[in-house]
């Protein structure tokens, strides 16, 4: 009977277990402690920036260049195989209010891509916003994955100086036009979540 009374017991315990785990499983990743929901932005930018890259015929526009490419590239027109893989350029490009190429800028883009994979188009962007127009000063430092061929990609805002001082949170960009390999303009909607 004692033996009959610690099984009875023994699958009591493993029954409490199994509900009281799937139960948990069910309300809880196993994760929740991890989870803060996102504060709200404190200020919300959109900027444009248009990169015209050199391609030899047009070094009195261009506002980005080859600086790398793979073994035996012309480091003056993009690779044409594999996705331009393995092509860095570096760029100072104007930013502006709206989509136009002739409005005034109200700051530079400086910074890098460089083209990462071989079986389709994708970049790897750094690059800092220098704005100094009498609504902005100071500037906005971002980095990350940039899969091209995406509608919208987000990339971190990693700091800033000046009005943007210690600024974090995320870009979305998009691209606007796109001409050949000479010129793209991408939209920039800056959503930042730390402000100072």
């Amino acid at each position: 009977m004692a033996v009959k009374n610690h099984n009875s017991a023994v699958h009591l315990g493993f029954v409490w277990l199994v509900v009281s785990s799937t139960v948990l499983l069910q309300t809880s990743d196993g994760h929740s402690w991890k989870k803060h929901s996102l504060p709200k932005p404190c200020r919300n930018l959109v900027f444009y920036f248009h990169d015209v890259i050199y391609n030899g015929l047009n070094a009195k526009n261009a506002t980005s260049t080859l600086v790398g490419a793979p073994h035996g590239a012309n480091l003056t027109l993009l690779t044409g195989k594999d996705n331009h893989f393995g092509d860095l350029a570096v760029f100072d490009d104007p930013i502006t209010l709206d989509n136009n190429f002739h409005s005034p800028p109200v700051g530079r883009a400086q910074g890098f891509y460089f083209y990462d994979m071989k079986n389709t188009f994708s970049s790897w962007l750094g690059f800092t916003f220098v704005l100094n127009s009498t609504d902005h000063r100071g500037t906005i430092t971002f980095g990350g994955a940039d899969p091209i061929l995406a509608k919208h990609r987000d990339i971190s805002v990693v700091g800033g100086t000046g009005d943007f001082l210690m600024a974090r949170g995320i870009a979305t960009i998009s691209t606007d036009a796109y001409e050949g390999d000479v010129y793209f303009r991408l939209c920039v909607n800056i959503t930042l979540y730390e402000c100072y």
